[in-house]
This record gives structure tokens, C-alpha cells and sequence, in this order.
């Protein structure tokens, strides 16, 4: 049998979607369980069929699937596999979805528009689901976007000890790329005691991915600088914004960010860039054609394995980042 039993009987179970088997393989290792099995396979038209292989009844049941390309499809089977699991008494379901699909479509920007994030935070609650897991939203307010607990895990501690230990933060100064990263940014700051630049951007709106203007607010001359945002889809914004910096006499930059979408030129770009390093995790698949040398990917998989055993032993998901509140 998969999962553990503890003196209340409780049962853990892990489950994996086909999106990126390879975190949830590696998640139930770092816990010492295995994966529950399962039978996960498209008819001729695109439908999704799912079948547990094992009895889920009563379990507590975690369901593992990193919303990557093709998006659409990944987060439909995973909406499929919990209604699977609310169909079979599993006592309850955790969605764990380490990057939040459609989460930069959080609000209206203009008239006419969806607000998508909330339409995907519903189709899990419909689906039955009674708590979400996700790692670093692109917007802390998505939370409120779902009437059960949701736990907002932050991979700060994994990207920050990493370059912590390369660099001397003596001449490091964190740097967000757009004033909404601020308060993220204001967490590394916090925690490696450095001073903070703020690259000001405005966008056009009528093309999307673009950015027209950056400004630098900040002292960045001769210093290391750390770009951190949430997400690396196309790399143009972050390579200009590396750019912008690098006229304002940065001597290097090293990008930190969560979720390494590389959707389309993003890793050209990254290569052929000035900056020296590029440090992801593994919250989407990473493919031997998407990796380069400036790359470094990091595993998110003991941070949702610790997340994952505190909410099954009701602990808490808060003490993960103490003093990083």
C-alpha cells in the first residue's frame, strides 16, 4: 500500500498527475511513501479518464499537477482526478498546484475582461476540493479567491540560501522589477540585509508582453544585483530590465525567480544576455532543450513534502517560514 498510517488512522496519499510526474516521484520520496497508483489516459477526442487503482476512501489525499504547457489540459485532469477522489470518499483533498494557473489574470485591467484566477479557484472548489496548496502567487490576494484554507508557500528560503552562499552580500542589492514585486522583494532584503532597488516600467496596452519605459530607483552602480520576480515566461522584461540596470553601472545580475515558465524565445534570451545567472525551481518542468549553462534549477520538492506532512499532522504550514512572514 502507498501512503502511511498514523495511531488515528489517518491515511496520507500522494497523487500525481501526468504533467510532471517526475516532482510528485520526487515529493513522495523526500516523505517515504510512494505515489498512489493510478490510471490516467485520453480517449481518441481529448477526453481525460482517470481511475484509482487502490481504495481512497477516508484518506487525506494530496493531488500533485504542475500547470504547464498545455496548460488547459493539465489543470482539466486535475480537476478530473479530484472529482475522482470526492466520488470515491476520500475524507479530504488538497490541491496542490505549485504554480497557480492563470494567476496573472487576477483582475480586471480593462473593461470586457475575465478574471480567470477566480474562475480556476472556483472550478476546484466545484470539482471538491477543500484546500489549495501553491507556491508564490503572483498575487497574494488569489488567496481570497477560495473559500477553504489555502497554504502560500514561499521558495524565498530555497533561492536565497542558494545565493547566500555564493555571494558576498556586503555589495548585493535586491532589486524588483516593477512595483509589484516590491513587497516580495522586501521579504530578501529582510532576509539578507541588503538595500532594495525598484525598477520603475510602464507597459503598452495594447500589446501584450511588451514593456516601453524602465527607470532605476536605486543604488545599483558597482553592486551585484539580484532581479526577483515570481515568474520567467518570454525573459524579454526581466533581460531589459537586467539591461536597465546595467546602464546604471550594476557590475552583474543574477535573476531569482519561482515558477521558469521559458515559454517560446525565453531561452535565447536568457543566453544571449548579460546576466550571469539564472536561478529557477523546479514548480514546472524543466526540458533538456529549456536548460542552458547561465541556468541553475533548484527543488521545490522538500518545501511541498514539509508543507504536505504538516497539514496531514495538522501542524503548521506558517512555522516553514518563520521570520519570513
Amino acid at each position: 500500500m502507498s501512503g502511511m498510517t498514523v495511531p488515528s488512522q489517518k491515511k496520507l496519499m500522494l497523487f500525481g498527475g501526468r504533467a510532471f510526474p517526475e516532482l510528485a516521484a520526487e515529493v513522495a520520496d523526500c516523505m517515504g511513501i510512494e505515489v498512489a497508483p493510478a490510471r490516467l489516459y485520453d480517449f481518441a477526442n481529448g477526453e481525460i479518464m482517470v481511475r484509482f487503482l487502490e481504495s481512497v476512501r477516508g484518506s487525506d489525499a494530496f493531488v500533485l499537477q504542475s500547470h504547464t504547457a498545455p496548460i488547459n489540459q493539465w489543470i482539466m485532469e486535475q480537476l478530473i482526478m479530484v472529482d475522482a477522489l470526492k466520488r470515491a470518499s476520500a475524507k479530504r483533498i488538497t490541491v496542490v498546484m505549485p504554480f497557480f494557473g492563470y494567476a496573472r489574470q487576477d483582475k480586471k485591467s480593462r473593461g470586457r475582461e475575465p478574471i480567470s484566477a477566480r474562475l480556476v479557484a472556483d472550478l476546484f472548489a466545484t470539482a471538491g476540493a477543500d484546500r489549495l496548496m501553491a507556491v508564490d502567487l503572483h498575487t497574494a490576494q488569489i488567496q481570497g479567491f477560495f473559500d477553504g484554507p489555502v497554504d502560500h508557500l514561499f521558495a524565498l528560503p530555497i533561492l536565497a540560501g542558494y545565493l547566500e552562499s555564493k555571494l558576498n552580500v556586503s555589495n548585493v542589492t535586491v532589486v524588483a522589477p516593477d512595483a509589484g514585486r516590491v513587497r516580495v522583494c522586501e521579504r530578501w532584503t529582510d532576509r539578507l540585509g541588503t538595500p532594495l532597488a525598484i525598477i520603475h516600467k510602464r507597459r503598452d496596452p495594447d500589446v501584450a508582453n511588451q514593456v516601453k519605459v524602465f527607470e532605476v530607483v536605486g543604488h545599483v552602480k558597482g553592486r551585484t544585483c539580484i532581479l526577483v520576480d515570481d515568474m520567467i515566461d518570454t525573459g524579454g522584461t526581466i533581460v531589459k530590465a537586467a539591461d536597465a540596470l546595467f546602464e546604471q553601472g550594476a557590475e552583474r545580475v543574477i535573476v531569482a525567480a519561482t515558477h521558469g515558465v521559458l515559454s517560446g524565445p525565453a531561452v535565447d534570451t536568457l543566453k544571449n544576455s548579460r546576466i550571469t545567472e539564472v536561478v529557477i525551481t523546479n514548480t514546472l518542468p524543466v526540458s533538456q532543450e529549456q536548460r542552458f549553462d547561465k541556468l541553475t534549477v533548484l527543488s521545490i520538492a522538500p518545501l511541498l513534502a514539509r508543507a504536505i506532512n504538516e497539514v496531514f499532522s495538522d501542524g503548521s504550514v506558517t512555522s516553514l517560514f518563520d521570520g519570513q512572514s
